[in-house]
């Protein structure tokens, strides 16, 4: 029995993959705190990166003030958005809404409801209804918990940058533990993972903001009003691959219904497709495809698979895990040179 416990552990491949099955199964018995994790995750990779090259530039300036003044401007802007974006949001919602009741209380919707009737029996329309405010109930209430999970990510990334030294050197005890194989093959996969994660980040932040730069000039010629808070909102919504530009659609034709009417929601459907077929045919290629040496057709296949399994986060974490895999079974592994270029730079 000791032979084969010696043998296993001198086994690299059986015993990372087995590794890696630990850390399958732990993830799939923590799904429900998927969220916090993910969010913790970006998070901490965003503010740990952000934290190194201002420390290049400014080589004395302490890491914990970087830390502090950095979660300081993102309170900022989130209270920025909430306060002058979601203000907006409501009072054209509201607007949508007083339309459309306005329209029942007309005489056409009499000749509405007949059409409507002739073809659909009372019973169902009082499904269909119930179901929509079932799904209206649940979305308000999922909006309620992600904001929470975001506030508690936002804590934990927070003291975890912020104790960032103690954290490495209190995390280098387990590689010395009785253990430390399997610790050792966890940091395998942890740095195999935040590295491939890191080049799909860094993709698709260029292409948000080249999303979020094209839309806002769009419109600013169309004089939409809080022009600002937009261009936050679809810097947002860009960060998710693909379907980012399409979501962003909605807020977008709200506001747009109330400046100009329908005419503005044709035009921002109109550029909203424009967009998103240079998102496709242009950017992906050129930033998300030449970071990971991925097709484009690969690339669509796994946000759709991911969408399907994970939902909107497998729409962002879909193209890592799949070149995640493809590095750990020697498929196809992320270019180093890719990741050291911008350090050899700014030295």
């Amino acid at each position: 029995m000791t032979d084969a416990w010696h043998r296993f552990i001198e086994n690299v491949e059986v015993r990372r993959f087995a590794v890696l099955a630990v850390i399958v199964f732990a993830l799939w018995m923590m799904r429900s705190m998927m969220n916090m994790i993910l969010f913790t995750f970006i998070l901490t990779y965003i503010v740990v990166n952000w934290v190194h090259l201002v420390r290049r530039w400014l080589p004395k300036l302490s890491p914990a003030v970087v830390v502090i003044i950095t979660y300081a401007l993102l309170i900022l802007l989130l209270y920025f958005g909430i306060t002058q974006y979601l203000p907006v949001l409501v009072r054209q919602i509201i607007k949508m809404v007083n339309s459309v009741l306005k329209f029942y209380s007309t005489n056409d919707a009499t000749n509405f409801y007949q059409y409507v009737n002739h073809y659909v029996s009372t019973g169902t329309i009082m499904t269909q209804l119930r179901h929509g405010l079932t799904i209206a109930v649940s979305t308000i209430t999922s909006v309620g918990i992600v904001a929470f999970t975001f506030l508690l990510s936002l804590i934990l990334s927070f003291f975890y940058t912020l104790e960032l030294p103690q954290m490495e050197s209190f995390s280098r005890l387990f590689l010395e533990s009785k253990f430390a194989w399997f610790f050792q093959d966890v940091a395998y996969f942890g740095k195999k993972f935040t590295n491939t994660f890191g080049v799909v980040l860094e993709a698709q932040f260029f292409i948000a903001i080249c999303n979020t730069v094209i839309t806002t000039i769009c419109l600013f010629f169309m004089k939409m009003p809080q022009i600002f808070a937009l261009a936050l909102v679809v810097f947002v919504f860009s960060l998710v691959p693909v379907a980012g530009v399409i979501i962003s659609t909605i807020p977008l034709s709200i506001v747009a219904y109330s400046v100009g009417g329908i005419r503005d929601v044709i035009y921002i459907i109109i550029m909203v497709i424009v967009i998103h077929a240079f998102e496709a045919y242009v950017l992906n290629p050129k930033f998300m495809s030449s970071q990971t040496d991925l097709p484009i057709f690969y690339t669509f296949i796994v946000l759709l698979i991911g969408e399907h399994f994970w939902g909107t986060w497998g729409l962002i974490v879909g193209v890592p895990i799949f070149t995640f895999l493809l590095d750990i079974l020697g498929v196809k592994s992320i270019h180093k040179t890719n990741r050291k270029r911008p350090q050899s730079s700014g030295e």
